[in-house]
């Protein structure tokens, strides 16, 4: 009955293994060679069109440059004319016939559509040909060439009545009819009657001293010698695959006044419009278009480029670009190919792939099972297969063996692993313990030889001092009560020995006051935090006038609090300057006191702040230590100490924050006097 229960398994199991080698002999053929085929057609095709439009941007820029050469052309040839000595001699004579012979000459061999001559009042003094009417004097063109500027050259738009001023056939050829256009900007105009105009001026001198312009242009409306020439030199013979052709054009805004593409055989597009995604990039934002445009009727690798007037307006658009659908349809022909023949070969190789792995499916299906018992933990599993000469029962054979011996090492590895956890728990315990009770231990024996030493050292002292102190004091009695009258005389000498004998008192007296705290509580009374400070700030004035620190204060607090005066005054003062210390290339010292609460007890809290180096975390958990000092010549480490005794000794606490670069705040909290 097992038996057949392990039949009845093993299919299940089987198809598990058979579907991952069948997925393992199909994979690469089905999955990761047409995600590779994928990826290598959409990076060939994006290569493909940045090569369309390499190549578009290219045209483009052989035909700016085209345009570019024909305005310097056109600029050099009229201030040949200006340099010309037959100018001069012509302008010399003061004769308006051979003036006017000699532009007529010039504008045919050059190819203009007119000449003329103009003074700085805008008077026309020779024209070619017989203006009818007074061009606009205004251009930059022309104010530029006057001012010495050479040459200038430019394209610019001329109204129709601009044109009609130089010459009505000029006027005539710029009108066009507008063409309804797919995608256009909707319009109300029925004809575009402006012209472009290739504009250049020349500065030339006039016999009486004076600056005129010679003043030349070339309409472009319906120039299609123009446009052909550029699109010549951009798409010669052979340049484009057969099927294709090269197109250019150029725009009067978004109206086509010159080009070569074609509304239907035998009439070019003239009149009709650019849509209206090409005119908001190209016109309104002043963007090169270098992608793919509907232009009239079809489908065009585009590039587009503004051109801008004298005035530095964009007034047209210069275009170039090819028909699209014969690279379009090489690119699918080419995808069809590559798709074509991936099918073939699946076709052909997948049943190939399957016979082969049949053969292997059944004898790595029991193998496949046992390991699957073994990874759920079943170390107890094996393929039982009998041994057989081929790769794959040698291999169940030797994974039989292979259990065995996992499974014995795995139940002598659990068995040391168990008991080297609880040896290093153990051992890891009793050395904290010991770590924690060692620098406890040394912590408080340290502090209590310091503490010892310095109240024995100090009581000494505070002995031996106050006697010749007594001493002192009495003769300098003595030698008052002797000399009488006389002793006004040295009245200030007397003066300052009792100050200076009273200073090494008060200094013992600190001493003493650090050594054995609660013999020198002092006298207590009632105090406004703001009047303590101000009497402080004259105390450590002369440190504040050799810095450049600013005091700021904030004096907020309305209660008052219980502590000697001059003992409040000693901590504030040691604050002070141990934050004038900090900010020795100078900063703000802030002063600030205020009514707050503790723990539920209404206080004060008087804040001293500085902009100073700051401290980092380390040093703020040791500078109320007694003898811990930053200040490794000046201090002794025994003022935030005493400060902060001083402090406790009224129920207050002294806290301090900083940040490294940022400055220091210590606050003083002391409970409300009751």
């Amino acid at each position: 009955m097992s038996d057949a229960t392990g039949r009845n398994d093993e299919p299940v199991r089987g198809r598990s293994v058979r579907f991952r080698l069948l997925a393992i002999a199909l994979l690469p053929m089905l999955v990761i060679l047409p995600l590779l085929l994928g990826v290598a057609i959409y990076r060939w095709n994006a290569k493909f069109d940045a090569t369309l439009i390499s190549k578009v941007n290219g045209d483009l820029t052989i035909a700016h440059q085209y345009l570019a050469r024909i305005l310097e052309k056109t600029g050099v040839q009229i201030r040949s004319l200006g340099l010309s000595a037959r100018f001069h001699e012509v302008v010399a004579e003061d004769a308006r016939g051979p003036l006017q012979e000699l532009l007529e000459e010039t504008r045919k061999e050059i190819g203009l559509d007119f000449l003329y001559l103009t003074n700085g009042r805008g008077d026309i003094l020779a024209s070619s040909p017989q203006l009818h009417g007074i061009p606009r004097a205004d251009w930059p063109i022309i104010q530029s060439a006057l001012s010495g500027q050479v040459p200038a050259t430019g394209v610019d738009i001329f109204a129709n009545d601009e044109l009609a001023a130089i010459s009505p056939t000029l006027a005539e050829r710029a009108r066009l009819d507008l063409v309804p256009t797919p995608n256009a900007v909707p319009t109300e105009r029925s004809t575009e009657t402006r012209g472009m105009v290739v504009h250049a001026a020349s500065r030339a001198m006039l016999p009486d001293g004076g600056a005129a312009a010679i003043v030349g242009g070339t309409l472009l409306n319906q120039n299609l010698e123009f446009i052909d020439t550029i699109n010549d030199l951009v798409y010669r013979a052979a340049s484009l695959p057969e099927g294709s052709q090269g197109t250019a054009t150029l725009f009067l805004e978004d109206v086509r006044i010159s080009t070569n593409v074609r509304l239907f055989e035998g009439r070019r597009a003239l009149g009709t419009r650019v849509s209206a995604a090409v005119r908001a990039a190209v016109l309104d934002e002043g963007r090169t278009w270098l992608d793919s445009a509907f232009v009239v009727n079809d489908w065009y690798i585009s590039a587009y480029e503004p051109l801008v007037d004298s005035f530095g307006k964009r007034v047209g658009m210069l275009y170039v670009g090819f028909l699209e659908k014969p690279f379009s349809e090489a690119k699918y022909q080419t995808l069809l190919i590559i798709i074509l023949a991936f099918i073939t070969i699946t076709v052909a190789t997948v049943p190939i792939f399957l016979r082969w792995a049949t053969s292997i499916f059944m004898p790595l299906e029991r193998v496949t099972a046992t390991i699957g018992e073994v990874e759920r933990g079943n170390l107890a599993a094996r393929t039982k297969m009998p041994v057989s000469g081929d790769e794959i029962g040698r291999v169940a054979v030797h994974l039989d063996s292979l259990l065995d011996q996992i499974q014995e090492r795995d139940r002598q590895l659990r068995e040391w692993n168990e008991e080297l956890n609880v040896r290093v728990r153990e051992r890891t315990r009793e050395l904290e313990h010991a770590n924690l009770k060692l620098e406890a231990t040394t912590k408080q024996l340290i502090m209590s030889e310091k503490l010892a030493a310095i109240g024995e050292i100090t009581a000494g002292v505070a002995h031996e001092i106050n006697n010749p102190i007594a001493v002192m004091q009495g003769n300098l009695d003595v030698i008052r009560s002797v000399f009488g009258a006389d002793a006004d005389k040295a009245k200030v000498e007397f003066r300052l020995l009792d100050e200076q004998i009273h200073r090494i008192s008060q200094i013992v007296t600190k001493l003493l006051q650090f050594a054995r705290p609660e013999e020198y509580a002092g006298y207590v009374e009632r105090h406004a935090p703001a009047s303590v400070i101000s009497d402080c700030l004259p105390l450590v004035q002369h440190l504040l006038n050799k810095t450049e620190i600013s005091v700021v204060r904030d004096d907020r607090a309305s209660r008052l609090v219980l502590m000697n005066r001059n003992e409040l005054q000693q901590v504030l003062v040691n604050l002070i300057v141990n934050a004038i210390h900090a900010m020795s290339d100078g900063g703000t010292l802030t002063l600030r006191s205020f009514d707050t609460e503790r723990e539920g007890n209404p206080g004060v809290a008087i804040e001293v702040a500085d902009t100073g180096i700051g401290m980092d975390t380390e040093v703020i958990e040791k500078i109320f230590d007694p003898f811990y000092t930053t200040k490794r010549r000046q201090g002794t480490g025994l003022g935030l100490s005493i400060s902060q005794t001083l402090i406790k000794r009224q129920g207050g606490q002294i806290t301090a924050e900083s940040r490294v670069g940022s400055g220091s705040t210590f606050t003083v909290w002391l409970p409300e006097a009751s």
